[in-house]
């Protein structure tokens, strides 16, 4: 375990293996010293709330981490301390509340973020597991795992750049793995210097690192780490005499070319970059199971005659890959014609895919779907309402259409209701009811609400009866399966829904609100504004 400034590192072992939080990268031995004043304590409880259990790190930017417990809840969570507060966590505490905003499984849940002048501090989701710096310090990872944690961070990303934000932080340090598989990334930054391509870029690195060991500085330098620089640093990446980065497959045996292909294309300037989304359903097409990745291990690139007409993958229409003879993006559609193949040939019980990108059935013909990938955008919601099958009043129904509106200041809202966040006990539910025009692929539907703990699932259904107490309730009865990524609690003020089966379209989407957040006098909650991609 690297040394770090200041407390010393206090660990979880479980099986001869640490446990951390991994927030953000370790203190080397040249880190300023931490200040002792006003340093925390194990038992401290901390806004009445979460009291210290444990202290796990510090890391190069300062911090302390700890793992508590939320008292009131009664659950784990990590508790990351700076001191002072005020201007000094400015940073912290921004970017802590802008995470907040987004909830997706493979981004750390934001719950708490407090300044007490002497020191700030951010509450957020406990993930038992390690760092992707410190797995593939045992080892560089096998090709499949390594697509699977790509995959995973640019849906991440994809949630994160859908709210025009910027993680600014996308390192080995930052991406975890928990025990139970789960790839979530943690500690964004919010300091101005970065951009979205940036973080894309850095998708790359994690590649590469996944892949090799090694972190290619040059494109997304890691913060407060500098190449072979103290016992906590990643070694840098491996060049030859005139600095030129060697590809993963230079590095070591059995990487496949396609992914090769793909991680050097986005360490490299001179290359456009995809979107966040389309990188996520690329990988999520190549994140195979791990019998079947020989198929795609060929011993070079896949290339084409000059004159192919088929459609290029999603990357090739963001400029994201090299040209080879004709387009080398076409590699996506040819690797997808291969798992047709597997699937035509020897069965596929391969579930699918729980992401962004949904991986394209055996049964849709490749290049229509990677044309609708390449053409997500935003969908034109035709019609809105409210539904409100409890109500005889339905006095709750007006301003549906401010939903749709673009202005995030503005909104729909249901009443206060007191006692009990479920309605008051008196509601099963209510919901917001969109009609896209006719049948669409969905890739994606952002709720912005007003306020963060509510618990709501989208779903769809067929059926458009008439905005009656008896048309609702029909409604509601028919619209039964949930759809897009499954949630049960949020803890943010925006829920992002993904995953949709990317061969069913979808006209109509209800959005359905079982509990209510808290609100002064009671419960209550706005609806701020929805927005759809898909094609």
């Amino acid at each position: 375990m690297p040394s770090s400034a200041g407390p010393s590192i206090d660990t979880i072992t479980e099986g001869g293996r640490v446990t951390q939080v991994g927030e953000g990268q370790e203190a080397d031995e040249s880190a300023p010293p931490v200040m002792t004043f006003g340093a925390p304590t194990a038992g401290e409880i901390l806004a009445e709330r979460y009291e210290l259990v444990e202290h796990i790190n510090n890391d190069s930017a300062g911090r302390l981490v700890w793992r508590g417990v939320d008292v009131i809840l009664r659950r784990p969570v990590a508790v990351v301390l700076r001191y002072p507060g005020g201007d000094s966590a400015t940073e912290m505490l921004q970017a802590a509340v802008a995470a907040s905003r987004v909830i997706h499984p493979n981004l750390v849940g934001v719950y708490d973020a407090i300044d007490e002048a002497e020191r700030a501090y951010v509450v957020r989701e406990w993930v038992d597991g390690q760092s992707l710096r410190d797995l593939a310090a045992e080892g560089p990872l096998d090709p499949a795992r390594a697509t699977a944690i790509g995959n995973a961070v640019a849906s991440a990303l994809a949630a994160v750049h859908a709210t025009g934000m910027v993680h600014g932080n996308v390192h080995p340090g930052t991406v975890m793995i928990s025990d139970e598989g789960r790839v979530v990334l943690a500690d964004a930054r919010t300091d101005g210097d970065d951009s979205q391509e940036s973080d894309i870029r850095a998708v790359g690195g994690v590649l590469y690192f996944a892949l090799t060991g090694h972190w290619p500085h040059t494109e997304a330098p890691l913060r407060g780490a500098t190449a072979g620089h103290g016992r906590a640093a990643i070694p840098d990446a491996v060049r030859d005499a005139g600095g030129t980065l060697a590809a993963p497959r230079q590095v070591r045996a059995g990487v496949p070319a396609y992914l090769d292909d793909l991680t050097m294309d986005l360490l490299d300037a001179e290359i456009a970059p995809p979107s966040s989304d389309v990188l996520a359903a690329e990988l999520a097409r190549l994140d195979v199971p791990a019998e079947e990745e020989h198929y795609l291990d060929n011993g070079g690139p896949l290339r084409f005659a000059a004159d192919t007409e088929e459609e290029p993958s999603p990357l090739a229409a963001a400029g994201g890959r090299k040209v080879a003879i004709g387009i080398a993006g076409l590699l996506a559609v040819a690797l997808v014609g291969l798992l047709i193949g597997i699937s035509a040939l020897g069965g596929d019980d391969k579930d699918p895919q729980d992401t962004a990108g949904a991986t394209p059935s055996a049964s849709a013909p490749a290049g229509e779907a990677t044309q609708a990938a390449a053409q997500v955008r935003k969908l034109t919601v035709k019609d809105v309402r409210i539904i409100d099958p409890d109500s005889t009043e339905r006095n709750e129904l007006k301003d549906a259409d401010k939903i749709i509106d673009g202005d995030y200041d503005k909104g729909w809202e249901t009443d206060t209701y007191d006692k009990r966040p479920n309605f008051g006990n008196i509601k099963k539910g209510m919901g917001v009811w969109l009609d896209l025009g006719g049948p669409h692929s969905v890739k994606s539907v952002q709720v912005a609400l007003s306020a963060s703990g509510a618990t709501a699932q989208l779903l769809s259904g067929t059926t458009n009866p008439p905005s009656t107490t008896a048309g609702d309730n029909q409604l509601v009865k028919s619209y039964k399966d949930p759809i897009g990524r499954p949630y049960e609690d949020y803890e943010a003020t925006t829920m992002v829904f993904n995953g949709f089966d990317a061969d069913k379209k979808y006209q109509y989407l209800l959005f359905w609100i079982t509990e209510l957040p808290p609100s002064e006098g009671g419960f209550k909650l706005g609806v701020r504004e929805i927005t759809v991609q898909g094609s």
